[in-house]
């Protein structure tokens, strides 16, 4: 039986599809436009990859921008979105990961084969062009493993990103409340020393008791040793801001406001608030997709669970001794011996485990959030407490210790006494206030995933991998 070869416009509309699913290209910004749509949309911030000299460069021009004004939390945030090389490190796993997607979704190069063979005057030659059909069959469903995975990778570097955002706005506060303890300290440390030089000269008049002398010095000595904690504290909370920023050089020479910011009129009243955790944190979304990703690997494993190789090859071979050969050769292997239930088992027990981690996600993400809102509440409550009544109250007995003394009712050491009450007071305001704008920040985070600074997105390639294969 004759059999006509394919016209060239019939090659055509057969290669049409194959070639369309070769020509998978990749993006030009390494797939990072979803985590600049999350920065902008939670954050309000702008993200720029770092990968030429000119981004560095336009990198530090904004971030000396930015370090030329009074720095808040707002900008903190900007500078460490920016100048941060762990995040810029892991922005690099999305061009790895969009790669591995965009190879994953093109056909493999066919072969071609030549061989000129001879003997005594007897020349072959034969050629032969192959091509990997079980590829070609297996395509889709890889084309939809490697994108989801992709998709995993795009919300683990966004969470690292929010993650650091989160990180930079607690150290903020850390560091200015770091600060205003420790110019506080230097004020009370300054006050001790007068009452303790008073105290000596008195003790040397003889109108004085080494006794009171001795509790006056003490108290000296506590308020420089408190000064001294204070720096060493405002030294550790400055560099751990510095490091999240990535500054170094003179950029460390920064300047922090004087001050945390005023308690808000009223705290953020969320009933709703479990129910927004779940349509916005990304950890949950990511789970979902993790359960997807497995369901896809398990068909994938289903369609090539009988053909593992399957090649299609053409051959053309000609002899100056004999007619020319052609056909074709088409090669698989013979599941003689592995039918492939171990793999599917394999896919079962990976889709059923992801199932139970997504809901696991889910239960700890109610948790957190009505942990973060419970903490933010209760920290506004008592920072509140502190402004409203604490304070105001050992303002009230200063102010009336001040007329008793200005009436000769009271002596200057009674007075003295009284300001060190006060100290434990104003103290523990500053640590309120602090705390307070350190559970908005961790409430802010609950709200869309749970915090996985450093290496969140290389774990996620590994776990997205472990998915695929």
């Amino acid at each position: 039986m004759k059999t006509s070869l394919p016209t060239p416009r019939r090659l055509a509309l057969l290669a049409a599809p194959l070639l369309l699913a070769g020509c998978a290209s990749l993006s030009g910004n390494g797939g990072i436009a979803p985590v600049q749509d999350a920065a902008r949309t939670y954050l309000g911030a702008t993200l720029l990859p770092a990968a030429s000299e000119q981004d560095l460069d336009t990198i530090d021009g904004r971030v000396a921008e930015l370090l030329g004004k009074p720095l808040d939390a707002d900008s903190v945030v900007q500078i460490a979105l920016l100048n941060n090389r762990g995040l810029q490190a892991s922005l690099q796993e999305l061009g790895i990961a969009e790669a591995e997607m965009v190879q994953a979704s093109r056909l493999p190069n066919p072969g071609f084969s030549f061989a000129r063979l001879r003997r005594a005057d007897e020349r072959e030659i034969e050629r032969g062009f192959s091509f990997d059909l079980a590829h070609l069959v297996a395509l889709p469903l890889t084309r939809q493993v490697e994108g989801r995975r992709f998709a995993a990778v795009q919300r683990s570097v966004a969470m690292e990103m929010l993650s650091l955002a989160a990180e930079t706005r607690k150290a903020f506060y850390a560091a200015v409340a770091a600060e205003q303890t420790a110019s506080y300290m230097r004020d009370v440390r300054a006050t001790a020393d007068a009452g303790a030089e008073l105290a000596k000269r008195l003790a040397e008049a003889g109108n004085w008791t080494r006794l009171q002398q001795a509790r006056e010095h003490g108290f000296f000595s506590e308020a420089v040793l408190n000064v001294a904690r204070a720096d060493a504290a405002r030294v550790a909370t400055r560099e751990r801001l510095t490091r999240l920023l990535g500054l170094w050089g003179p950029q460390t020479a920064f300047s922090l406001p004087a001050r945390l910011p005023d308690l808000p009129a009223e705290p953020q009243d969320r009933p709703d608030i479990e129910r927004a955790a779940m349509a916005s944190r990304l950890d949950v979304q990511a789970a979902k997709a993790q359960v997807e990703a497995t369901a896809g690997n398990l068909g994938l494993s289903k369609a090539t669970r009988f053909v593992n190789v399957l090649e299609l090859g053409y051959q053309r071979n000609g002899s100056n001794e004999a007619p020319r050969k052609t056909g074709y050769e088409i090669g698989f292997e013979i599941p003689l011996f592995d039918w492939g239930d171990a793999r599917i088992a394999r896919a079962e027990g990976l889709y059923m485990q992801r199932v139970h981690r997504a809901a696991k996600t889910a239960v700890d993400a109610r948790s957190e959030v009505r942990e973060a809102y419970q903490g933010y509440r209760s920290a506004y409550d008592i920072a509140r407490h502190y402004r409203d009544d604490i304070v105001p109250t050992a303002k009230r007995i200063s102010d009336e210790n001040v007329l008793r003394y200005n009436g000769m009712f009271i002596s200057v050491f009674e007075l003295l006494a009284d300001a060190r009450a006060q100290i434990a007071a104003v103290n523990a305001s500053i640590e309120a206030l602090r705390d307070f704008w350190v559970a908005r920040a961790d409430l802010d985070m609950a709200l869309v995933g749970k915090p996985v600074l450093g290496g969140g997105a290389a774990a996620a390639v590994a776990g997205a991998a472990a998915v695929a294969h």
